[in-house]
């Protein structure tokens, strides 16, 4: 089980530190693990001048799997855009063939005051949404700035799909479905968008191959709105990189903090690239106060998915339950009179409630 690790930027190397804590405990315990850590974002620019060095990226294509910190500071903002950390998450996203990204939003039931949601809309909250990676207004030519004809400056992106790219992401969303529930809704923008009626056709179409899954259809303004009116409606939702991209960082405050959800990125051999779905949080690095539990839940992913050890997966699954129902909180999910502590100490916690079990 060879894995990459690139802490990245700002609370990015406390967070993924934590989670290591995880993978000495597996190997001491002994799982083949071999880790091997190298820079991506800002430091990638400091220690190579490019936000994905070459190196990091041939670490990267040799590894099993890869687990991923943050990226990102003011400190960057002065770069020019293709330099910025974050074009080195969209290039490791391009390079390893990424498309697939599962961004589970699950609400622990000790967290269920922490949703700004009422609890009888909230609680028992399990959806996942499968979100396109590699296509979409990220990716589209042409792109880029200049000056219309009325002399003024203007800027251009293009959303585009091709139907394949639309397929087989439209097969991991059933599949995902297929192994849950058996219900997925589709959202796009089909009442104004040409890139999203090719969508809608193209998933109706794959749907004929899962008749067991009840699909259904959804513009993603309405879908934004059900997912704060009643999210419990949805089990999988698939969708397109941009609209993926806003959903589920809605969805993530459903579940009380961007600081608990996880997300993995799969190519089609099932190699991921795991990671929180939060930012680098730089107001917050080198203070001791960021959650690593949405890193901890990525790592649980990683066994999940590439590994394929749902055993190792739900071990650490239950040492993060056990740890939230002993009461233990970091700032950003705690409510009033309960136990603050701090990054390394819920790190130590989880670790210990996973050498327990």
């Amino acid at each position: 089980m060879k894995i990459a690790i690139l802490p990245g930027d700002g609370i990015g190397p406390e967070i993924v530190g934590e989670a290591t804590k995880i993978l000495h405990v597996l190997a001491r315990e002994g799982l083949p693990i071999e880790t091997e850590t190298a820079p991506i974002g800002g430091a990638g620019y400091e220690a190579a001048r490019h936000p994905l060095p070459h190196a990091t990226l041939a670490l990267a294509r040799e590894a099993d799997a890869v687990l991923l910190g943050a990226v990102g500071g003011p400190r960057y903002d002065a770069l020019p855009r293709e330099l910025r950390p974050e074009q080195g998450i969209l290039a490791i996203r391009k390079g390893l063939g990424l498309f697939a990204n599962l961004r589970p939003a699950l609400l622990f039931p000790e967290l269920t005051a922490s949703s700004t949601l009422k609890a009888e809309v909230v609680a028992g909250l399990d959806l996942m949404i499968v979100r396109e990676l590699t296509g979409d207004i990220y990716f589209g030519e042409p792109r880029g700035r200049g000056t219309n004809v009325a002399g003024e400056s203007e800027g251009f992106d293009t959303m585009r799909y091709s139907e394949s790219e639309i397929r087989r992401i439209a097969r991991v969303g059933f599949e995902t479905a297929r192994g849950r529930k058996r219900k997925l809704c589709s959202v796009d923008k089909a009442n104004v968008l040409d890139t999203s009626i090719l969508w809608r056709e193209v998933v109706t179409t794959v749907g004929r191959d899962y008749p067991d899954v009840a699909l259904s259809h959804m513009y993603v303004d309405n879908a934004a709105m059900q997912l704060v009116r009643n999210p419990k409606q949805f089990d999988v939702i698939v969708t397109g990189n941009l609209f993926g991209d806003i959903l589920s960082d809605e969805a993530s405050m459903l579940a009380g903090s961007i600081g608990m959800l996880p997300s993995a990125s799969l190519d089609e051999r099932r190699k991921g690239l795991y990671e929180p779905i939060h930012g680098s949080a730089p107001n917050l690095a080198g203070q001791d106060k960021a959650n690593p539990l949405a890193t901890i839940l990525s790592l649980a992913m990683m066994f999940r998915y590439t590994f394929t050890r749902d055993d190792v997966a739900a071990r650490i699954e239950r040492a993060v339950r056990v740890v939230l129902a002993d009461g233990l909180r970091t700032s950003d999910i705690a409510q009033p009179g309960e136990r603050i502590i701090g990054t390394r100490a819920m790190g130590d916690a989880v670790t210990a409630a996973l050498v327990r079990s």
